[in-house]
């Protein structure tokens, strides 16, 4: 686990309002400037991860030592130009060997991936919206992120 590292996870769909994005501006360069958090750990699948990509890209601009990690649950194998292609939005990709073998639970795996190798989690978790028809992949998530003894910021 780094002391400097930052992961997000959240719901596919998200009620993307200013408040919500200025929330997460402050909180982002907070941790930044008073935790030292230098790594930025992005998932995928989910409109909470694309917006916390932007944000950190765009807090990037005052603090160009920040690094943006995209940590993939498919594609263990990548091709020069989709490397190419990630890397235009990321500093680093990779497939965590772990998750290899896991089918359908790669994105939990991943999940647990990025959150043990972070000290914060940046979460966007609504009770309200979760679905019905499956167990919620954010819940999961928040749960590993508490058992682990991760410092959880909730974000709504």
């Amino acid at each position: 686990m780094s002391r400097n590292a930052c992961c997000f996870f959240g719901h596919r769909t998200i009620n993307e309002t200013e408040q919500l994005k200025s929330k997460l501006v402050e909180t982002i360069e907070k941790l930044i400037i008073d935790e030292k958090v230098d790594t930025f750990l992005f998932g995928s699948k989910s409109r909470f991860n694309d917006l916390c990509l932007e944000v950190v890209t765009e807090i990037k601009e005052k603090h160009p030592h920040i690094k943006r990690v995209y940590v993939r649950a498919e594609y263990p194998y990548i091709s020069e130009h989709y490397k190419n292609y990630l890397l235009q939005k990321y500093e680093e990709t990779y497939y965590p060997e772990t998750i290899i073998n896991s089918g359908k639970a790669s994105y939990v795996e991943r999940n647990y991936e990025i959150i043990d190798n972070s000290h914060f989690c940046i979460v966007y978790y609504d009770e309200q919206n979760l679905p019905t028809t499956r167990k919620s992949g954010t819940k999961i998530a928040l749960d590993y992120a508490i058992k682990q003894g991760k410092k959880v910021i909730r974000i709504l």
